[in-house]
C-alpha cells in the first residue's frame, strides 16, 4: 500500500518536471531539443559612450564569466559555431560617475557602472530571440581608485549581470 501511496505523490511531480521540456534543479529551464550553447567575444566599445573608459582585458573576461555561468547551471555543451542558444553583443558602458558628495564639495563615493547589450537567439525557436541591454554597478568610496577595487567589482558586476541574462534566457523569471 505503501508504493502505492507514494506513486500517486510522485506522478504529478514529475509529470510537471518532464511536461516542459527539461528542467534543471539550478533553475534553468533548457528548451526542448537544446544541446548546445555558444557565447561569441563580447567586444568591449564603451569608449564610444561620453563618459567611458575602456578597460583591457574587460571583453574577455566578461565573454569568460557568461560561458562560466551557463557551463555550470546547465547540461549544455559549449560550442564554438553552430550552437542551439546563442548569446551575442558588445560592452556598452565602463563609467565611474561621482555619487554623493562631503560638506567641501568633494566626491565620497563613487559609482563603477558596467553595462552589456546582449542579442540572445534561440536557433529551435526563434521567438525567444531578443535584443536587451544589461546593467549593474559597484558602489566605493572616492579615496579608492578603479585599479583599487577592479577585482572586487568585476567579480560583483559579472555576478550581477550573466546572472540577470541566465535567469531572462533560461530561467525566465
Amino acid at each position: 500500500m505503501h508504493s502505492k501511496t507514494s506513486f500517486w505523490l510522485l506522478a504529478p511531480i514529475i509529470l510537471l518536471i518532464t511536461g516542459c521540456g527539461i528542467y534543471s534543479f539550478t533553475g534553468a529551464s533548457i528548451p526542448a531539443g537544446t544541446e548546445t550553447f555558444q557565447v561569441n567575444f563580447f567586444e568591449n566599445q564603451a569608449g564610444n559612450r561620453p563618459g567611458s573608459t575602456v578597460e583591457p582585458g574587460l571583453d574577455q573576461d566578461f565573454t569568460i564569466a557568461l560561458q562560466d555561468l551557463i557551463l555550470n547551471l546547465t547540461n549544455l555543451s559549449l560550442v564554438n559555431r553552430e550552437g542551439d542558444l546563442i548569446y551575442e553583443g558588445e560592452i556598452v558602458e565602463y563609467s565611474v560617475t561621482p555619487m554623493s558628495a562631503t560638506s567641501d564639495i568633494k566626491a565620497a563615493q563613487n559609482r563603477l557602472t558596467l553595462a552589456v547589450n546582449l542579442r540572445y537567439y534561440n536557433t529551435k525557436n526563434d521567438e525567444d530571440d531578443f535584443e536587451r541591454k544589461f546593467s549593474f554597478f559597484y558602489d566605493f568610496p572616492a579615496e579608492q581608485q578603479v585599479y583599487d577595487i577592479k577585482d572586487t567589482a568585476h567579480k560583483e558586476l559579472f555576478e550581477r549581470i550573466t546572472q540577470d541574462i541566465f535567469n531572462e534566457t533560461l530561467a525566465k523569471w
